[in-house]
């Protein structure tokens, strides 16, 4: 896995603090990485005020800029520690960050989730969906949970296929774990959700036995993971396989390990795709109580490099 040693931060205006920026500092602090503080700003009126030159404009957008960059560059002051700022201006927010990301070869993004005062529940912004689908680098997605010493970081494999793509993403998966809990002094657990019997099946077949199917099913699962553990000096009592969902196993393991960190993959899918399958991620991250971190596979092209 290469090395994280240049991290962007994506900074919220809107908010005091910086659940994002403190995550970066800490891994920083850990693995020597460069941070660089990253804030997209627009805004719609400059472009739509006709009784000014395009000079005027510009003008007036230079120093909108300048002036968010000197309020980042105070806020970053105060971490006592060395951090790069970087504003930009443009419409779309996830473009200019991808870009940026490919251009300058940043090696993880780091964004804060929000938390909807009113319902108490996290709200995943357009942003953060397009970051997870067409990013080519690891997305880490930051909440309220802190990262104490010894702590848990949770990998979600999928056993399901014994597919080439699906191993290697696997082993990424958990390469990556390993390598963030050697610099910040955690264990690695495996999860694995394996389906339920389906129920057409047994209402067409009367003589099915579910029960067996269910032992079998989870049998073969609980067989692959061991495999997958043993090849990484995982304990199996770090292995858990559960039935259901992904979606429902996940975030239930993480929180019976008062996790603070899940990994998974992400296959990136974009337009009509995206819509009517999603992706594991985006269903998962909805129901954690800790920072996830979504990566890609090995041979991941965003659709920002293909245009």
């Amino acid at each position: 896995m290469k090395d994280y040693k240049k991290l962007m931060v994506v900074i919220d205006p809107t908010k005091d603090t910086q659940p994002a920026l403190d995550r970066a500092l800490e891994l920083s602090q850990s693995t020597g990485a460069e941070v660089t503080a990253f804030l997209c700003i627009y805004d719609f009126s400059y472009d739509m005020t006709s009784m000014l030159s395009g000079e005027e404009r510009d003008a007036m957008r230079d120093g909108v800029v300048a002036d968010r960059h000197q309020w980042l560059s105070e806020l970053v002051s105060k971490t006592n520690q060395d951090v790069e700022v970087k504003v930009v201006w443009h419409n779309r927010p996830y473009e200019a960050i991808i870009t940026e990301c490919i251009e300058r070869g940043f090696d993880m993004i780091i964004k804060a989730t929000h938390e909807h005062d009113m319902l108490k529940s996290i709200v995943f912004t357009p942003t953060d969906w397009h970051l997870l689908r067409k990013a080519p680098l690891p997305v880490l997605l930051v909440k309220e949970h802190d990262w104490p010493v010894n702590g848990t970081i949770v990998c979600a494999v999928n056993v399901s296929d014994d597919d080439v793509a699906h191993r290697t993403l696997n082993e990424a998966i958990i390469v990556t774990a390993q390598k963030l809990a050697r610099e910040i002094k955690a264990q690695v657990h495996l999860v694995n959700g394996y389906p339920s019997t389906p129920v057409n099946i047994v209402i067409e077949l009367p003589d099915f036995d579910a029960a067996a199917y269910n032992a079998s099913i989870q049998q073969q699962h609980e067989q692959r993971i061991e495999e997958l553990a043993a090849k990484f000096d995982i304990p199996m009592s770090h292995c858990h396989v559960k039935e259901g969902l992904a979606e429902e196993v996940i975030p239930a393991v993480a929180k019976e390990l008062d996790a603070e960190l899940v990994i998974l993959g992400t296959v990136g899918r974009t337009g009509i795709s995206a819509a009517l399958i999603g992706n594991t991620a985006e269903h998962v991250i909805d129901s954690l109580d800790c920072d996830l971190l979504a990566i890609k596979p090995k041979d991941y092209v965003s659709p920002l490099q293909e245009d």
